[in-house]
């Protein structure tokens, strides 16, 4: 059956395997999550499942979300997902924890990166400075914007500065090396997307390597 959970990220440390190894992993935050919603395709269109996460006070709440709670008779919640699982077998009040996913099991996550705001083309996408003597005049910037009269114009797709960062991204195949049920806790290794705090989608593999 296909696996998926809503968690937090609170941060990265490391822990030690059985052979003294070092081990950096980000510690996840993960559920309990509620069941807010199953679609299928015979009433949607396709196959999902909502996730909801986080309690929340009904004042919170804009009108059409108090009412697709109210419709489905539970506690609100902050952050509602949804996850296209073709083989779930859940219902509507459902809850789903930390213990979905188990050591060795491989995931993949996905949150919205930090921010980074306006950025040059060096920090934006890695791009050479030019000489930085005092006669160059030609240090940081983005370069050539193509050729003069033919087309006479900049093409598309070229890299200048601007906006970096906020964007949704998927990191694949990361391991699930602990999970303490009591805690509502999964320890990935490696990074993952986002800063402290972020809201994270999690679920299985789909090019799983192991």
């Amino acid at each position: 059956m296909k696996k998926a959970i809503l968690g937090k990220k609170v941060g990265m440390t490391q822990i030690f395997d059985e052979t003294g190894k070092v081990i950096p992993v980000t510690v996840i935050e993960a559920g309990p999550c509620t069941v807010a919603q199953v679609k299928t395709v015979e009433t949607d269109g396709y196959d999902a499942i909502q996730l909801g996460f986080v309690d929340v006070k009904e004042s919170k709440l804009n009108k059409p979300e108090a009412g697709h709670f109210a419709k489905a008779k539970l506690s609100p919640k902050k952050h509602l997902r949804e996850f296209r699982l073709t083989d779930a077998s859940y219902n509507v009040g459902d809850e789903i924890k930390a213990d979905v996913f188990a050591a060795g099991e491989m995931v993949d996550i996905q949150g919205k990166t930090k921010g980074k705001g306006f950025q040059g083309v060096i920090k934006r996408h890695g791009q050479h400075r030019g000489p930085m003597g005092h006669g160059s005049m030609y240090h940081r910037r983005p370069g050539s914007m193509g050729p003069t009269s033919t087309p006479g114009r900049v093409f598309k797709g070229k890299k200048l500065p601007g906006h970096m960062g906020a964007i949704t991204v998927t990191i694949q195949n990361l391991e699930v090396v602990r999970v303490d049920l009591d805690k509502n806790v999964i320890l990935v290794k490696g990074s993952v997307p986002g800063a402290k705090g972020a809201i994270l989608k999690i679920k299985d593999a789909v090019k799983a390597t192991m």
